[in-house]
């Protein structure tokens, strides 16, 4: 069976995602979906830098303002509406772009892991957070280690979250991550891909990118739709950086000015975050945004890599 062909711009944010993916759809006809865990959830729109109107410049943008900040959505769904998104695209002669930050969500589509989508046990939960809160996150990696301990080897940092999930699957499952992952990549992909990630060989060029838009977060309104989650009080928003940043400012713990120094310093460190996780990605080609002198040179690249690859069988 012939392997359907997608493209990927990955990277961190700021980076230039959103305009490279929409020069490539006009480019190549194609359509964008959205891989950004932040942007699927409704009216989080300033904090997440969706794409306005006018941004996506009539090209069609998928899994955005998909579902409400109260409810929770995981990986599998992700691929499972993403898988569905493609499908409808290649039905129509177009070409899909997946375009977003979010590595895991991207990952898990492009190699067809198949994920337990397996119930949530909040309970469960809630007592190892509270475990590693008052023990320390090293007991819960030691009861990982027994457990999964191929996994554990793997990490490349430590994640709490990950941690914490791995037990969970464990105990309501019976299967471990490795397990999980082993069992996934049985199937192969249907896809063949040409992930192109956006990258930087001085990380100070990206930083002053970030500064730049938080600044401009504030004076499209960011204030104000923080103020509006922070009252619906959804665990989603309450997460989301852009928003958890400004509540020692709502409460009077902190001027404005300290606080926004915080959400910049908060997307800087998430930016780091993925650009190690997509550094480890051995098919990523890396366009690094400080070797080129314009946007135009920069998808004059990446579009002459996607036209070598569509000539591919």
């Amino acid at each position: 069976m012939n392997k359907i062909p997608i493209i990927v711009v990955a990277g961190p944010t700021a980076s230039g995602k959103t305009s490279l993916g929409i020069a490539v759809c006009k480019k190549f006809s194609g359509e964008v979906i959205s891989a950004d865990s932040m942007q699927i959830y409704k009216g989080m729109n300033i904090a997440t830098a969706k794409p306005t109107k006018e941004e996506t410049d009539g090209i069609p943008h998928h899994l955005i303002d998909v579902i409400d900040p109260e409810e929770r959505f995981s990986v599998a769904e992700f691929k499972r509406l993403a898988e569905e998104k493609i499908s409808d695209i290649v039905s129509r002669g177009k070409l899909p772009v997946i375009v977003g930050g979010t590595g895991l969500y991207i990952d898990n589509l492009v190699e067809n892991i198949e994920l337990a989508d397996s119930e949530v046990d909040l309970e469960l939960r809630e007592k190892l957070t509270q475990k590693a809160k008052k023990e320390g996150i090293e007991v819960l990696i030691e009861e990982l280690k027994t457990i999964d301990p191929e996994y554990v080897q793997g990490l490349k940092e430590i994640n709490k979250k990950r941690i914490i999930r791995a037990l969970e699957l464990w105990y309501t499952s019976g299967i471990t991550v490795t397990e999980q992952n082993r069992r996934s990549r049985l199937n192969g992909s249907p896809y063949r891909v040409c992930y192109l990630c956006l990258d930087a060989h001085d990380r100070e060029i990206l930083y002053n990118r970030i500064n730049i838009r938080v600044d401009k977060m504030v004076e499209d309104g960011l204030l104000q739709e923080a103020e509006q989650f922070r009252q619906s009080k959804g665990i989603t928003s309450a997460q989301a950086i852009g928003y958890k940043e400004l509540d020692p400012y709502f409460n009077g713990e902190k001027t404005l000015q300290k606080a926004l120094d915080s959400l910049k310093q908060g997307t800087r460190r998430y930016a780091k975050r993925q650009l190690t996780w997509f550094r480890r990605n051995e098919n990523a080609i890396h366009l690094y945004i400080d070797e080129y002198e314009s946007s135009e040179a920069l998808c004059k690249t990446a579009f002459d890599i996607i036209e070598n690859f569509l000539k591919e069988e």
